[in-house]
């Protein structure tokens, strides 16, 4: 009988994390890397990717950077061309990349209200670009070379937004103008667990497990008066630490979830449990 912790080792396998570089992009090339796999980190920010990538390879770790921008085919196909190249397989897809409206210290400031009445089209467009046909166009890339070796796993990274309305209240300030967290978050969010049931079934017979992991919302320096705010709507009564999605990453990533597809893992606190 296998033990347990031998279903988490990904030793020999190969793991691509699109928005690699991101604030969960970074924990989830860590993680995957510790557990075994050799890590591709993509991202649109190319210097950054290979920043990352070198302080894997600097701890030991087998690792590359990849320039990659999602809504473009040419991209995609030349990452997965990489990925070949340097390490004859992909096995493990993890769709990180995404436009998130943030409302920490670093981002909030003028011009970034998000009312719905007003939101422009083009902003739209573009998020519908990058958060669902850019995801689609990376699973289009990456399914080539899992059917060809019989075996994959895609993991969507998904938001609890994407369950249930934002609650607008939290982003709200006395003496401010109003702001919101746009449309487009909940909308595209919501299409990514559309596009995960649909390869997940697409794929049945093919050994291609898909499943979405869905976060609650995670601090990121965030002002105290949200803190406050977003922590009194969650049951466990605080926001997610940036490295607290990665245990569930990894389960779904190894085979310790070999008998789960088309799920949705969602670890948000108890949010969408009330």
């Amino acid at each position: 009988m296998t033990n347990i912790l031998d279903k988490f080792d990904l030793s020999g396998r190969v793991a691509v994390i699109t928005g690699g570089a991101g604030l969960l992009g970074v924990e989830f090339c860590r993680t995957l890397a510790e557990a075994g796999a050799a890590v591709v980190v993509a991202d649109v920010n190319q210097s950054a990717a290979f920043k990352i990538a070198r302080q894997l390879e600097e701890n030991g770790f087998k690792a590359i950077g990849s320039g990659l921008d999602v809504i473009c085919p040419e991209s995609t196909q030349g990452m997965v061309e990489q990925t070949l190249k340097e390490f004859g397989r992909l096995d493990i897809l993890v769709n990180s990349a995404a436009l998130d409206p943030k409302f920490d210290p670093q981002h909030v400031g003028p011009g970034s209200s998000g009312a719905f009445e007003d939101y422009p089209l083009e902003a739209w467009k573009q998020a519908l670009d990058v958060n669902l046909t850019g995801m689609f166009l990376v699973c289009q890339g990456a399914v080539h070379p899992m059917l060809a070796q019989g075996s994959g796993v895609i993991i969507n990274i998904c938001s609890m937004y994407g369950l249930v309305g934002p609650d607008q209240r939290l982003y709200q300030r006395e003496g401010q103008p109003p702001r919101y967290k746009p449309v487009y978050y909940s909308v595209t969010k919501a299409g990514v667990l559309g596009l995960t049931n649909y390869l997940a079934t697409y794929y049945a017979g093919w050994n291609i497990r898909v499943n979405a992991l869905t976060p609650g919302g995670v601090f990121n320096g965030h002002d105290e008066e949200f803190l406050k705010a977003y922590s009194a709507r969650s049951v466990l009564g605080r926001m997610a630490e940036v490295d607290e999605m990665n245990g569930a990453l990894l389960f779904l990533a190894s085979d310790a979830s070999s008998y789960m597809t088309g799920a949705n893992l969602i670890v948000d606190g108890g949010w969408t449990a009330w």
